[in-house]
């Protein structure tokens, strides 16, 4: 009898401990922070030495094909965390668009991988910084790493980003 109550104990305390972290989880995905910064903020990701294969997609919550790529770009993370891969989400949405747009949206598509917001209005000035081949225009993605380099400006479809992510992970 006594093992039956601390057997129904454990499992009320169980299913709160769970419900409980649930609503953390919860919270934590309202309360998520993007930090906002100047291209001074973005340029060290960059050029980073290392021996890890950087994915570093510029994006907007307004941008069809970026939306429609970013999913892609989770997938890859998921894929190859077990290597030395790390994708990095440089969203280009105004700072005034910051809790109304940016932060709904991470939450809505359960966007894990890093976001980083980017508010330097004067992007001729750092455009060619990221890739003198840029026009500017999004979705924009620079993969790199120790040995190899490549900028691309165009939407990606998620067998070719994983191809082109096959050459820089193994």
């Amino acid at each position: 009898m006594i093992l039956k109550k601390i057997y129904l104990s454990f499992i009320v305390i169980t299913i709160m401990a769970s419900a409980c972290t649930q609503a953390n989880k919860k919270g934590d995905e309202k309360n998520r922070t993007v930090p906002i910064v100047d291209f001074s903020g973005v340029e060290p990701l960059l050029n980073i030495k290392s021996d890890t294969t950087y994915i570093i997609n510029f994006w907007a919550t307004w941008c069809a094909p970026c939306v429609n790529e970013l999913p892609y770009f989770e997938r890859i993370a998921e894929k190859y965390s077990h290597k030395k891969v790390q994708v990095i989400l440089i969203n280009l949405d105004f700072p005034s668009h910051y809790g109304s747009r940016l932060i709904p949206f991470i939450n809505e598509h359960n966007i894990v991988s890093e976001v980083i917001m980017l508010d330097d209005p004067d992007a001729n000035s750092w455009i060619n910084e990221v890739d003198t081949n840029w026009s500017g225009s999004i979705p924009a993605t620079l993969i790199y790493n120790d040995t190899k380099r490549e900028f691309f400006e165009k939407e990606f479809k998620y067998d070719e980003l994983d191809s082109i992510v096959k050459q820089y992970a193994n």
